[in-house]
């Protein structure tokens, strides 16, 4: 049995005594879900995270790879968790050609640094995902979250065309290269992506990179009842207009957000305090925005919105904060209530009666709820508790599995984002067992075969 002081003694023999951390507090700042590491490590190269890895598979220590921990609470409490791996300490941008659209970035950077290195050369990485401001690129892809550019830029797995990880043998790897036309060898990057850290330790990450648009715009539009929003937002769809993003929000949403925008001083729309509302953000030449613009108030007014606002006019401010805090959604929603349950659903498609059904069943329980559908048949939807007693729980566990029941009979899937520690192990949060199970079983046996990246922590305890 590894004692705290045996572990952290050779560690600090390994790596140096100023980069092992062992005081409860910093322990406590990289628990996860209640659990806390034996030690904090800080490795500052591949090289040291390979020689973390390679000691500890023989020690049997379990490893958990973190950046900013903004993210770190998503999955199951890792069965088990010794060590601590702070990668922040690998934060170099390691090669860069504005001239090919591609980058290379250590895992530990920050999403902010790189946007600025970037828009040095007017580029930027549609890498759009909650907690910008610290989260890091590593954690970002192996979070697995979604971006608010994904209706327009794709998601992660089309933008990261290469990586570099340690296995769990030690042994540091390299999948896919820094160029975006790459056609050697397999795609093995794109399985880190939401991984969890369950796989291996993400070291450096290439992407291509975009250039940033003349010009961003917002509108919104307003209408009193879900089916003709729906079919508004489907119309917009249909249009061929290039949408960066397209969100309908109900109104317990709206405010929520309206609720966050006002405490962050942002200058948002005015939002009815009741109906359904459609956010469409766009960007690109003047020419382009203003077509935009115009073919945006007469497919409202087709619709028969009861509201039309383009945010723009507000100044391009406006937008961006409409923008980036929907973005950010994630983040205000589960600190909304006491106790919060946040589901992802995707479906095949989203109908009148989907969305029907999902929100009824959610307002049957005396808890509230509020919906929002993003781009690719997209759904969150949260449920708060505003107490913990028995009543309260048994309601939100009821809410959470029955929503898991009819997902699976909609013929789509879901996963519990965010929950109390106690619902988690009450609630399989990724739902129903997926028939390629087993086929997941034997990547992680391939990647890492003694168990030691975050054991438990993925579906079905991987």
């Amino acid at each position: 049995m590894n004692s705290v002081a045996n572990v952290a003694n050779r560690m600090e023999k390994l790596i140096g005594s100023d980069r092992v951390q062992t005081t409860e507090a910093s322990l406590q700042d990289f628990a996860i879900c209640g659990r806390a590491p034996l030690a904090v490590l800080k490795p500052r190269s591949p090289g040291e995270v390979a020689e973390i890895v390679s000691f500890a598979v023989p020690e049997k220590l379990a490893l958990v790879a973190c950046g900013s921990r903004s993210k770190l609470e998503l999955g199951m409490p890792p069965q088990r968790y010794d060590l601590a791996l702070d990668m922040t300490g690998l934060r170099q941008m390691a090669h860069y050609d504005p001239g090919d659209l591609t980058v290379s970035v250590d895992a530990g950077m920050p999403l902010s640094e790189l946007a600025i290195a970037l828009a040095a050369e007017q580029q930027f990485l549609p890498l759009d995902v909650p907690c910008i401001a610290i989260s890091t690129v590593g954690g970002a892809i192996a979070s697995g979250i979604d971006s608010t550019l994904r209706q327009q830029y794709g998601t992660a797995r089309d933008l990261l065309i290469g990586a570099e990880f340690v296995d769990g043998t030690g042994k540091q790897c390299k999948s896919g290269g820094r160029v975006v036309k790459n056609v050697t060898g397999y795609d093995l990057h794109k399985l880190l992506i939401g991984s969890l850290g369950t796989l291996g330790v993400i070291t450096r990450l290439n992407f291509r990179t975009f250039p940033v648009p003349e010009l961003r715009g917002a509108h919104v539009a307003t209408f009193p009842v879900m089916e003709a929003a729906l079919n508004y937002h489907a119309s917009l769809l249909k249009s061929g207009l290039p949408f960066s993003n397209l969100e309908l929000i109900d109104s317990e949403f709206s405010t929520l957000l309206v609720g966050f925008l006002n405490k962050t001083g942002g200058a948002g729309p005015s939002l009815a305090a009741s109906g359904w509302h459609v956010c469409a953000f766009f960007e690109g030449s003047p020419v382009l925005i203003e077509r935009i613009r115009r073919e945006l108030r007469e497919l409202s007014a087709q619709a028969q919105a009861a509201g039309s606002d383009t945010l723009d006019r507000l100044g391009t401010q406006s937008s961006e904060q409409m923008s980036g805090t929907l973005r950010e959604a994630f983040n205000w929603l589960r600190s909304a209530a006491p106790n919060v349950a946040l589901l992802r659903i995707v479906l095949p498609q989203i109908t009148p009666g989907d969305v029907t059904e999902l929100q009824q069943f959610a307002r049957e329980s005396p808890l509230r709820s509020a919906l929002a559908l993003r781009a690719c048949n997209v759904a969150y939807l949260a449920v708060f508790a505003e107490t913990e007693n028995e009543q309260t729980n048994t309601a939100l566990e009821r809410v959470a599995s029955g929503l898991f029941s009819r997902v699976e009979t909609m013929k789509g899937s879901a996963a519990l984002l965010h929950a109390p520690r106690w619902l988690k192990h009450r609630v399989d949060i990724w739902g129903k067992g997926r028939e390629d199970f087993p086929l997941m079983q034997r990547v992680k046996q391939a990647f890492d075969p003694q168990n030691i990246f975050a054991p438990g922590r993925f579906v079905g305890g991987l």
